[in-house]
């Protein structure tokens, strides 16, 4: 399976579930929209940065050198687009289910505007999360890397 299929199917259906649950959670506790609605912003987020700085670190340890490094911007954009388009399209059809309360959006809505919502939500986290995990390996290495020694002194004479 491709890296970017894996992470769109991944991302995708965490979308998809932590929208269910705000769902239920708002018809059980409506007064605590806004801070579930907060907790699941962290979580989605949370999950695409953790997963972002696995890839980076990975793909520093494979290429140490930053000009020799993997495509990572693609893989996560592939991944943003997949995940968020089909998000919404599974969010559509759950919308359809007795008691799923999914905010009832429309079918051009949730492939249009919702699914750019998701994309932002899964590329950007992403990105962030390559960088700061190639930041951390490349950091590592430099302390690893043994000092140069250093010539002697010339002697004043």
């Amino acid at each position: 399976m491709n890296a970017w299929v894996l992470r769109a199917v991944g991302l995708g259906a965490l979308t998809v579930v932590l929208e269910t649950l705000l769902g239920f959670g708002m018809m059980t506790w409506p007064t605590a929209g806004a801070y579930m609605r907060i907790l699941c912003l962290i979580v989605l987020v949370g999950a695409v940065i953790a997963w972002g700085v696995l890839d980076g670190r990975a793909d520093r340890r494979a290429n140490p050198d930053p000009e020799q490094g993997g495509d990572l911007t693609m893989r996560w954009l592939k991944a943003a687009l997949a995940g968020g388009v089909g998000a919404g399209l599974v969010a559509w059809i759950l919308d359809f289910i007795p008691k799923f309360d999914l905010g009832h959006q429309g079918l051009l809505f949730n492939v249009t505007s919702g699914a750019a919502w998701i994309v932002l939500l899964i590329f950007i986290p992403g990105m962030l999360g390559v960088a700061i995990g190639r930041f951390l390996v490349g950091r590592e290495g430099k302390k690893s890397a043994p000092a140069a020694p250093s010539a002697p002194a010339p002697a004043n004479a």
